[in-house]
């Protein structure tokens, strides 16, 4: 039995349909809401309620019967480090429960050396997965294509695109393509070993700026700022005091380095080959001339 965690989720979700066309199974999900998913368990599914909020022995019956689980990282915002808590009460319930190998969804470069505050729960969740006898398989996804639909229609509006990012480059993936590649890894996936999860090129902001002037067919132009200026320009403008931590902390990784690596690993695990950026964006050509 293959066990995917947080079906209500988008990325979950998307992956145990995945799982469903390719006749693999049985499979099960663990949901806060099985009600959400009453859909998912007409179609066969095994649907149990689990919160990684409860102790770890209180899990581990609702993973009975599991061999492989995706474990999907939790998106809490309660606190940082809150994240690895949750998830270290879901591996060691899996370990207990006889689940055998765990694909986890983590992130590029998740060292403590990334200015990406969920870094450090991806580092510490990686090295339990290591300790605790299980096989694993770690699918460090680059930064969700998806995220670029929150920051360009308002860089479309007004004309100049702000992050603290310098010249930095991403290898933006679609979370389509990210859902593919966890399917592939609990089907044909290597264990004791990680995957780079990204889209097929690195762009720059000021290749963002681009696409979206062509699309648009209005200018945007890249505008560079400082990361503790922009920090505060996103608090100013109403965002949550962590989030926008999460906001900057990403351009910086980004200035950095650290987010510029695109590999073919998604078309490997899923066999197609991932979306471009360019692509992606004119399929919401719409939402972004809303801005």
């Amino acid at each position: 039995m293959i066990l995917v965690t947080g079906g209500s989720g988008r990325l979950s979700r998307r992956v145990i349909e995945l799982l469903l066309e390719q006749g693999a199974g049985p499979l099960m999900t663990t949901t806060r809401s099985p009600e959400a998913l009453a859909e998912v368990a007409a179609r066969g599914v095994t649907v149990r309620q689990a919160d990684f909020a409860l102790p770890a022995e209180d899990l581990a019956g609702v993973f009975r019967g599991a061999r492989k689980m995706l474990l999907v990282s939790t998106n809490t915002l309660e606190g940082w480090g809150k994240r690895f808590e949750q998830h270290e009460r879901a591996i060691r319930a899996a370990v207990e429960a006889g689940v055998q190998h765990i694909v986890y969804t983590s992130l590029a470069f998740p060292y403590p050396a990334s200015p990406v505050p969920l870094a450090r729960d991806h580092y510490d969740t990686e090295n339990l997965l290591r300790e605790v006898g299980v096989e694993y398989t770690f699918l460090r996804n680059n930064i969700y294509a998806e995220s670029l639909l929150f920051s360009l229609p308002e860089a479309v509006r007004k004309g100049r695109l702000k992050a603290a990012a310098g010249d930095g480059r991403a290898a933006y993936v679609t979370r389509e393509d990210c859902a593919r590649a966890a399917a592939g890894a609990l089907l044909r996936g290597e264990t004791r070993c990680s995957y780079e999860i990204s889209g097929p090129e690195a762009l720059s902001f000021a290749d963002l700026a681009g696409i979206v002037s062509r699309l648009c067919g209005r200018p945007v132009v890249y505008e560079p700022v400082e990361a503790e200026a922009w920090k505060q320009e996103l608090l100013a403008g109403g965002m949550d005091a962590m989030l926008a931590e999460l906001w900057v902390g990403f351009d910086r990784a980004i200035g950095e380095g650290m987010m510029d690596l695109a590999t073919r690993d998604a078309e490997r695990l899923s066999g197609r080959a991932p979306q471009r950026v360019e692509e992606f964006l004119a399929q919401h050509r719409e939402s972004l001339m809303k801005g």
